[in-house]
């Protein structure tokens, strides 16, 4: 399904991600034309994702919104709801905890994710809905699509993507873009 945006020429409200030739831990992320490379986690992709597996979810998962480093990067205008992170913002990623794979604020003392990272992973930071509306414990959390570390270093679980193609990318993305792992 392609959809029409004032200005510019259709664009695809799905990405695909598929694994890349010969290394389990890379993918090529297809969206808009385009294919880029990605990073994905460094157990490659599974169809039973279970919390710290290092494996990235084969699911077609819906773009919740975001978190953008705006004192670090700024990014063009884009449909996707997106929030400036703050230092006390926080992802729990404790299966026994009640805030399971949902937002945090510090302090915490449950497992959690910083939002706000020194190593500029999260600078622009995706949601991507796996295991938040129909959350289960000990399925995974924290699966976002965010930036990507020199040399596309495997993830946790997460797709990763250069600074450059996240700005191609960001204009086309709204609420409900499907992030489809194959």
């Amino acid at each position: 399904m392609r959809k029409k945006t004032s200005g510019r020429r259709p664009v695809k409200s799905v990405i695909t991600v598929r694994p890349a030739p010969l290394d389990r831990r890379r993918a090529l992320v297809t969206f808009d034309g385009r294919t880029e490379q990605a990073a994905i986690g460094r157990s490659g992709i599974t169809s039973r994702k279970r919390e710290g597996d290092g494996a990235t979810p084969r699911a077609a998962m819906k773009l919740i919104g975001g978190y953008v480093r705006r004192d670090r990067i700024a990014l063009p205008p884009t449909p996707l709801p997106t929030k400036a992170t703050r230092k006390e913002m926080l992802w729990c990623d404790a299966p026994s905890h009640a805030r399971y794979n949902r937002p945090a604020k510090a302090p915490f003392a449950p497992s959690h994710e910083e939002l706000m990272r020194d190593d500029g992973l999260y600078d622009v930071c995706l949601v991507m809905d796996w295991n938040l509306t129909s959350r289960r414990r000990h399925a995974g959390s924290a699966i976002f699509f965010h930036l990507i570390r020199p040399g596309y270093v495997p993830t946790a679980g997460c797709v990763a993507i250069s600074l450059a193609s996240m700005r191609r990318l960001i204009p086309h993305l709204r609420r409900g873009t499907i992030v489809k792992v194959l």
